[in-house]
């Protein structure tokens, strides 16, 4: 048998002397390798937001949601929020916030995607009705200014807190306290630019988030509930209580199915179970594209097998056994994925990095090395039969081939 290096000598001879075919080989791996690592990065960044988010609300929280969301180890797409189909009410916030004892405070909120306009300048962004509680319970607070206030939802009243993002947006280097901006049809007061937050959110800027009265929210929409209640406990070892407080109160006049009540932690929990569903269902849709691949260097090796008959009849003429054959167009193959791979994980890792400026992104290492890892394997499992197949040509009949 012709020694290894020799053997790798000469496969790799072959991939540079069809360079231009080599790498249009290498393109399903490539685009595969980077779809993956892209997707799960996307995913992986999403839930490290979440979870970063969740944290800064503390540990002593309560969160009401529409619908049944399961906080076991089961959940799944079917469990998330019913935010559409809600029956909470700002009648529910009341009745949890005369409750007392260790609940400190109720608030709620809901959220709607809108323009906001100020004299020919807009910008769609979400805007969050609150109750003044809700507010205070997501940390936000004005630079300048004041707060939404509870005398401005019991009047429904239209003044507007606006980001500093969206403040730069519609009013540039003017002062913006006091004037008005319009939400669909209908004009808000500025009265207070709320604190620059972070860099920014998952895909959206919370810098130039627009902040009114949840009253005001629901008028403007038609709504007539809201989207999610939060509870302040006493402290971290009253949640439980809590919980069973807020359950037994919505109980009254809800069904089992119609809300959850659930700590900030088991919320988390099971928002991250979801996601790792969907980061890995995206990984996986991704992954099908190396498979294409695969089947995209088998093609290409069967034809290079055509097209080099006469050199392989040659070389068994001159003593390669059909072993020697085998393991040099398996390296081929294999050389070609693993190509295809490294520069797949590159492409990948460089979009992940550009994403990120819009978008938080997150390369995980599992995701690098399971593509790497899968690549050369494709290589193996479908350069096999090329490989099988020009080992087995006849010498005699090989050196006849026209």
């Amino acid at each position: 048998m012709i020694a290894i290096n020799e053997i790798v000598k000469l496969a790799i001879q072959s991939l540079l002397r069809n360079k231009s075919r080599s790498l249009l080989t290498m393109l399903g791996i490539i685009i595969g390798v980077s779809a993956v690592i892209l997707l799960v990065s996307i995913g992986q960044g999403l839930q490290n937001y979440i979870t970063e988010e969740f944290q800064s609300l503390g540990s002593d929280l309560v969160v009401v949601l529409p619908g049944k969301v399961s906080s076991s180890g089961g959940a799944s797409i079917s469990s998330a929020p019913n935010i559409a189909g809600s029956k909470l009410t700002l009648e529910d916030v009341n009745r949890l916030s005369l409750l007392g004892g260790p609940i400190e405070s109720v608030g709620a909120g809901i959220e709607t995607q809108s323009r906001v306009s100020y004299l020919g300048k807009s910008k769609y962004t979400t805007v969050a009705g609150v109750t003044a509680e809700y507010q205070k319970m997501r940390n936000l607070v004005t630079s300048s200014g004041r707060m939404i206030s509870d005398s401005d939802n019991s009047s429904a009243r239209s003044v507007i807190d606006i980001g500093e993002g969206l403040a730069t947006t519609l009013f540039g280097a003017s002062y913006p306290i006091g004037k008005e901006v319009t939400i669909g049809s209908q004009k808000f007061q500025v009265v207070g630019i709320l604190s620059k937050i972070g860099a920014g959110g998952f895909g959206v800027d919370i810098n130039s988030y627009a902040v009114i009265p949840i009253t005001a929210a629901q008028r403007i929409t038609g709504m007539k509930t809201v989207q999610a209640i939060s509870i302040k406990a006493r402290d971290k070892a009253s949640i439980p209580q809590v919980i069973s407080m807020a359950n037994k109160e919505l109980g009254k006049v809800l069904k089992s199915d119609d809300f959850s009540v659930l700590d900030s932690s088991s919320l988390l929990s099971t928002i991250n179970q979801i996601l790792g569903v969907v980061t890995l269902a995206l990984g996986g849709i991704a992954a099908i594209s190396l498979v294409v691949g695969g089947v995209g260097i088998m093609n290409i090796m069967l034809v290079s097998v055509t097209e080099r008959t006469r050199e392989i009849g040659l070389r068994k003429a001159v003593g390669a056994k059909p072993s020697d054959i085998l393991v040099q167009f398996l390296i081929e193959a294999v050389v070609l994925s693993l190509g295809g791979g490294m520069i797949g994980v590159a492409i990948g890792a460089l979009g992940a990095w550009g994403i990120n400026h819009f978008i938080a992104t997150t390369v995980t290492w599992w995701s690098v090395a399971l593509s790497f890892g899968v690549s050369a394997v494709i290589g193996v499992i479908f350069g096999v039969a090329p490989a099988a197949r020009a080992s087995k040509l006849n010498p005699i009949e090989a050196l006849k081939y026209e």
